[in-house]
């Protein structure tokens, strides 16, 4: 008797991953970042194997136009400013005595938007080396070129 309730396990190399393209304009951070998590993992797919990275490339675009919660406020240069975004601390400790600093995500949208997006995908990624592989395959720029359309990536809504 054929048993036809086999449990599917994909193996290394035998799935192709895809490159999906995913407008940042306008979204918010955390929603954002638990989407891109999802797809970098392969969970957005029924081929889906834990121990196997099963998930897509990402590529985001326009990552200097994200929003957070809070009450929007007027802001010269940034169209989605909210109260949020001068509360959220960004902390690091440098390796040196007394080297604990923190930004906010007011002065890091400025300085550095894609860490923005890099930060709150990598917190939600296993914490392994599968899940530093799968970060790896995370593109993030700032306005809406990229230089991977040799890849032909697929565009994503969300």
């Amino acid at each position: 008797m054929i048993n036809h309730n086999k449990t599917f396990l994909a193996k290394v190399g035998e799935l192709q991953p895809q490159w999906l393209q995913i407008d940042a304009d306008g979204l918010v951070v955390g929603r954002l970042a638990a989407r891109i998590a999802t797809i970098l993992m392969g969970k957005h797919k029924p081929t889906y194997t834990p121990h196997v990275d099963t998930g897509d490339f990402v590529i985001v675009v326009n990552c200097e136009k994200v929003r957070f919660g809070g009450r929007p406020m007027a802001h010269p240069t940034h169209p989605y400013f909210t109260s949020k975004m001068l509360r959220k601390q960004y902390v690091h400790y440098t390796g040196y005595p007394g080297g604990l600093k923190s930004v906010t995500a007011a002065d890091l949208i400025v300085r550095r938007p894609e860490e923005i997006i890099r930060q709150a995908v990598k917190r939600m990624m296993p914490k392994t080396n599968m899940g530093r592989h799968m970060l790896a395959k995370l593109k993030i720029y700032a306005g809406p070129t990229h230089p991977h359309t040799a890849q032909q990536p697929q565009v994503v809504t969300l």
